[in-house]
């Protein structure tokens, strides 16, 4: 397999102009661990005074780096912090080998740095099952460090590309108190997409003051309604892992603001839709809008069985208007629906209503819309006011084609 897959055609036109952060730097190399000719480890540097908080995936086979940041990122601690990152292996499934590789590598960071070790946060990111050559990045720590540079964020989003077809970044800029509060964001992920967190990894920057309670507390609840609502394959990977630090550069206090928690919803909103977007194969953007649920649990568990359903991924990559998957998918996801209740909608298109096909609806109408790249399907229950959206891609050939060949 080509270590760099065709771009996705539903990929940005570029990567996009970030707002530096103060007290953030960046810095990437090519250490070899899998991919040869590009680079594959990324390091950040964040300043002394800085909050951390995450959210990680909860599979029962978490990869050693996801443990060993779990454990450390409930530490208050006003030192410095790192982020090192590496592609082309998840470092997961790797037992004591996976725990000692963590470990050297954070270690050779925290030295480097002169931080502490419980400050230097690490992700892998690849193939599952295979020793991390540690050595190979630990060589290449001191090159690390001596390039950082607060600007380089695209060349480190670069770096922790694996099957992805482009790099992804977001970022946003509000006015508070007179002052410019800044965030930035970085993101991977292209395949083995359905988070539960808490392949995805995402590190977003802020010069924002918060304390660190109160930023995990806002990530956490912004993480549910964003990357926790993509799918990409129903699969929950391994390494799933988000990390946010605030530097308090701008020294503007942001607890509390619903401006602050609106930027930072609109970059976590556009990292998880760039990374649907960049699904393996993808040709189709699909965002399911939920609504008349008995409750927003209820519509998010509709919703998700209509987005990693494969019978409704396949209608749609081959431009079919198969409402009929729609209502299979409802009825085997095991919340409430009312057959008889039920309406859907193919963008402004009524295809059925009140479990029943709309009289007026024609085949033809639903065809034309099924063509365009971005598709919103909208189900009413009919039941309650729950509400949910969930965003999801088709699924063709090529999703079969990257992923037979992955390891080789």
């Amino acid at each position: 397999m080509a270590d760099t897959p065709p771009r996705s055609p539903l990929a940005p036109e570029q990567f996009p102009i970030l707002p530096l952060i103060s007290g953030v730097s960046f810095a990437s190399a090519a250490a070899g661990v899998k991919y040869q000719g590009r680079t594959d480890v990324m390091l950040a540097q964040i300043a002394p005074g800085s909050a951390m908080a995450g959210v990680f995936t909860k599979s029962s086979t978490r990869a050693a780096p996801v443990l060993d940041c779990q454990a450390k990122i409930g530490l208050d601690s006003d030192a410095g912090a790192a982020i090192i990152v590496n592609s082309g292996n998840a470092n997961a499934f790797t037992g004591k080998n996976g725990i000692e590789a963590t470990q050297a590598v954070t270690d050779a960071v925290a030295d480097a740095l002169d931080l502490p070790k419980t400050r230097v946060f690490s992700s892998s990111t690849g193939v599952i099952g295979e020793p991390l050559p540690h050595d190979r990045i630990t060589a290449k720590i001191i090159e690390l460090k001596t390039t950082l540079d607060e600007s380089a964020i695209e060349a480190a989003a670069e770096a922790i590309r694996t099957t992805d077809t482009f790099a992804k970044g977001a970022g946003a800029q509000i006015e508070m108190n007179g002052k410019t509060v800044s965030i930035a964001g970085i993101a991977k992920g292209s395949g083995m997409i359905a988070p539960d967190m808490a392949t995805m990894l995402v590190y977003i920057f802020t010069d924002a003051k918060i304390a660190r309670a109160n930023l995990q507390i806002m990530v956490s609840e912004l993480n549910e309604i964003t990357f926790n609502s993509i799918t990409v394959d129903s699969d929950t990977s391994t390494s799933d892992s988000l990390l946010i630090a605030a530097t308090g550069a701008s020294d503007v206090d942001v607890t509390g603001s619903a401006a602050f928690k609106d930027a930072l919803h609109g970059v976590m909103k556009d990292l998880a839709l760039q990374v649907v977007r960049d699904g393996e194969g993808a040709t189709k953007l699909v965002e399911i809008q939920i609504t008349g649920a008995l409750s927003d649990a209820d519509a998010r568990t509709h919703g998700l069985a209509i987005a990693n359903s494969p019978l409704v991924k396949t209608a749609i990559a081959g431009e079919d208007p198969n409402w009929g998957r729609i209502v299979m998918a409802i009825g085997k996801s095991g919340a409430a629906a009312d057959r008889d209740l039920l309406s859907i909608s193919f963008g402004d298109v009524l295809v059925a209503h009140k479990g029943w096909v709309n009289p007026d609806y024609k085949e033809e109408d639903g065809a034309a819309y099924m063509t365009q790249p971005e598709l919103v399907i909208a189900v009413d229950l009919g039941l309650g006011a729950g509400k949910s959206t969930a965003w999801t891609c088709d699924l063709t050939h090529g999703y079969i084609t990257i992923n037979a060949d992955y390891r080789s």
